[in-house]
């Protein structure tokens, strides 16, 4: 009776460490694709974006709203679509740990690609400078709604929306407070 006790509890041990770990993409950054013109790379890291290369299989990805199934092999996945010229791009994964997004600006200079991290206090910081430069020089309140109209138009010519907007300056947010 002892013998069968210690096969069953020695069984539920080791196979306890049967299970593999899985595998997820807390942090990734966007670069230019080597390979291919015109693309970029989404690149899976860890939070000194060193590349994760244990990082292997699907994993799905938003990209300016669109669901995206990317590939990973040893941390890499290659977004398979042309940009025409430079825009944002608003990437989101979901997973178990939580929602994980980036606001980039992928500016395009002839066939080179060159993605800028835009942080969501930058986003914030712009309109409510303008606020306050139109509240505390009454002068420039002209000046002011003009800079705004250029800031808006330039968001939105380039891809940000004003969900988008928000939603990048809400997930900043709540990654301040995790």
């Amino acid at each position: 009776m002892k013998k069968i006790f210690f096969v069953f509890f020695l069984s539920i041990f080791l196979s306890s460490f049967a299970f593999a770990d899985t595998i997820s993409i807390n942090h990734f950054v966007i670069k230019e694709n080597p390979f291919a013109k015109d693309e970029i790379a989404v690149v899976a890291s860890d939070s000194l974006n060193n590349i994760s290369e244990n990082v292997s299989g699907v994993f799905n990805f938003t990209i300016n709203g669109f669901n995206e199934a990317l590939t990973f092999d040893k941390g890499t996945a290659f977004y398979r679509h042309k940009l025409e010229r430079s825009s944002f791009l608003y990437v989101k994964h979901v997973n178990d740990s939580g929602t994980h997004s980036i606001l980039y600006y992928v500016y395009k200079q002839d066939s080179k690609i060159t993605p800028i991290h835009i942080s969501w206090i930058l986003l914030l910081a712009i309109p409510i400078a303008l606020v306050l430069i139109a509240y505390i020089f009454k002068r420039f309140v002209i000046i002011a709604l003009i800079l705004f109209c250029v800031f808006l138009y330039f968001n939105h010519h380039n891809g940000l929306t004003v969900p988008t907007f928000f939603e990048s300056i809400i997930d900043g947010l709540k990654g301040l407070f995790k």
